[in-house]
């Protein structure tokens, strides 16, 4: 099946709540148009770099979501236009997405990321730092920053009891998040091979990329 094919198809299969972020790391300018001429906007990029470049080649419709993780001295190159950023791990790279937003005057849509994997690889803030983080003055001063929920990433293991259980967790966490910041509304958790079982724990926000775009390019 063409990328088009491939998009409706896992559309079709989401229910309505569901966003679709497409993830187009490492794919080309064509490739993205293919999938963006059915209708599709939101794209997720892991490289900053390489989404500024795209950025600047493609429609000015698309939602461009950075899903990698994020070196402070990066977010300068993409406050302008980046729509939600996945990956915000600490204060510090929070104090940052403020700073560079103000100077656009923008309000830069964020996700808290949470370790929930049992591999140590993965970013995120454990129950505490998430905790401590929104109760922090640090955090309620900032004016340019809004959290609109949380996403993290299962671990990579056939034992989809574990991804279940990881997932369950998270949503645990969104659920206490919830009473603190009322206004979240994202949780955004599943990727192309695990979505179906994030959905089943209530993620309103998947990220697929093999499944529309195909074997990941070497990059």
């Amino acid at each position: 099946m063409s990328i088009g094919e491939n998009l409706k198809h896992i559309k079709h299969t989401l229910p309505e709540d569901v966003t679709l972020v497409a993830v187009s790391k490492t794919k080309s300018i064509s490739e993205i148009k293919e999938a963006y001429d059915t209708g599709h906007t939101v794209f997720g990029e892991n490289k900053i770099q390489e989404m500024v470049q795209k950025w600047e080649s493609m429609p000015e419709d698309i939602q461009w979501h950075m899903i990698g993780h994020v070196q402070r001295n990066k977010v300068k190159y993409m406050a302008e236009f980046v729509s939600l950023i996945h990956g915000v791990d600490s204060v510090r790279l929070l104090q940052e997405i403020d700073k560079r937003a103000q100077q656009h005057d923008r309000v830069i849509e964020c996700l808290l990321q949470i370790h929930i994997a049992e591999e140590t690889t993965k970013f995120g803030l454990d129950a505490d730092e998430l905790n401590e983080l929104i109760h922090s003055d640090t955090f309620h001063k900032m004016k340019n920053i809004a959290i609109t929920g949380l996403m993290g990433m299962a671990t990579f293991t056939d034992d989809t009891d574990q991804v279940r259980r990881e997932f369950r967790l998270l949503k645990t966490l969104f659920d206490t998040t919830q009473k603190v910041l009322p206004h979240i509304s994202v949780l955004s958790m599943g990727m192309s091979g695990d979505y179906k079982i994030a959905i089943e724990e209530g993620s309103t926000m998947v990220r697929i990329g093999s499944s529309i775009f195909g074997a990941r390019n070497a990059h």
